[in-house]
């Protein structure tokens, strides 16, 4: 059995605290408000994972809190850091500033029709015409560019064409970083099953494109899950991917996707952790299917009374003593460890990109 040492056991000096690596061939949930060091924390799994095991990982990083994951700190003993360094990581960025790094896109043209509906806020059956002519366009094009199809759309003698421009030039679709505008997708390294694929979804300039990029990573796995290939699908801030309550297209087909993924994936090898701060943000049928807790400091009575019914594993003392941690303190519960388990995180290996802005203070002062 591998285990994978994540710091020590509350109240029991030097015994350190393991979690069982096979067991995270079933969804897992961490949770913690914040200040509680959730995001930290999930990075020491993160490495343990990297170091002791050979399963790939997807991280959809909406804070490019992992896209330092590469980088070892000055701490980490010798043998720790030539095997995290040797590790096959790729980090793929979004928004300004990414210089020569690997850029976040993807293919329109290899979204499923109802989705590229939905990024066109387009309805099937109201907008048949606009619909049908997207589906014969997009099967032509190279590439989805502004400066390649607009033209083309706004000089046909079809209106659905000409309605199907105006919509997509009033939404500025067509402008956004996202599309690959037929050059590589991130899906293609994803296939290759790097170590590690961390994806920065924060840094782009238009609302919904970070929720598109990963409904279309989503649906490509799920379409290829016959394949049998395992990956350990990671959603860091999992409320903005999997909403109780989607209000937009996108989101409606996000969610959809991540509730099936949830109910079917495990025996296709797609498995899910997801971390965030509350329960209450994620839909039901995403969380009742989880048999791992990572429990960090939760105060919010609601919010206890949900875990504690859907985590029967563990006993309602246990989540409630959550509300007392400090930073670094958790419960861990479920299949990846013996018994209901109090945890002192250990220490990271490698740098996390985000963290809390400072307050300023005068000179001399802390």
């Amino acid at each position: 059995m591998t285990n994978l040492t994540i710091g020590t056991v509350l109240g029991d000096a030097g015994a350190r605290a393991e979690l069982d690596a096979r067991r995270f061939n079933r969804h897992t949930f961490w949770v913690g408000q914040s200040g509680s060091g959730k995001t930290y924390a999930l990075g020491v799994l993160l490495e343990q994972l990297l170091l002791e095991t050979e399963l790939p990982m997807l991280i959809l990083d909406p804070n490019g809190d992992f896209t330092r994951l590469r980088e070892t700190r000055a701490t980490a003993n010798d043998a720790d850091a030539s095997r995290i360094a040797a590790a096959d990581i790729r980090v793929f960025r979004s928004g300004a500033g990414v210089g020569d790094g690997d850029r976040l896109h993807v293919r329109f043209v290899d979204l499923v029709p109802s989705s590229k509906a939905a990024v066109l806020r387009m309805d099937p059956i109201a907008d048949a015409e606009e619909y049908n002519a997207l589906i014969h366009v997009e099967q032509e094009a190279e590439s989805f560019d502004a400066r390649d199809m607009l033209p083309d759309l706004r000089a046909s003698d079809d209106p659905a064409l000409v309605g199907l421009a105006n919509r997509m030039e009033n939404l500025e679709v067509l402008e956004w970083e996202l599309w690959s505008r037929g050059a590589l997708s991130v899906v293609d390294t994803i296939d290759q099953r790097p170590r590690a694929t961390v994806l920065d979804l924060g840094g782009f300039e238009h609302r919904p494109e970070p929720k598109v990029a990963a409904l279309a990573v989503l649906e490509h796995l799920w379409s290829r899950r016959e394949e049998r290939r395992p990956l350990l699908i990671v959603i860091d801030e999992a409320h903005n991917l999997c909403s109780p309550n989607p209000e937009t297209a996108v989101e409606r087909a996000l969610t959809e996707q991540l509730v099936q993924i949830a109910a079917e994936g495990r025996k296709f090898g797609l498995w899910l952790l997801l971390s965030t701060q509350r329960p209450t943000k994620i839909h039901p049928n995403v969380l009742s299917q989880c048999d791992n807790l990572a429990l960090m400091r939760v105060n919010a009575p609601r919010d206890l009374a949900e875990l504690a019914d859907v985590f029967g594993f563990a006993s309602e003392e246990a989540i409630r003593r959550s509300a007392q941690f400090v930073q670094g303190q958790a419960l861990f519960a479920g299949g990846f460890i013996a018994e209901p388990t109090f945890v002192q995180m250990g220490a990271r290996l490698t740098e996390e990109a985000g963290g809390d802005v400072k307050v300023p203070l005068r000179a001399g002062e802390e």
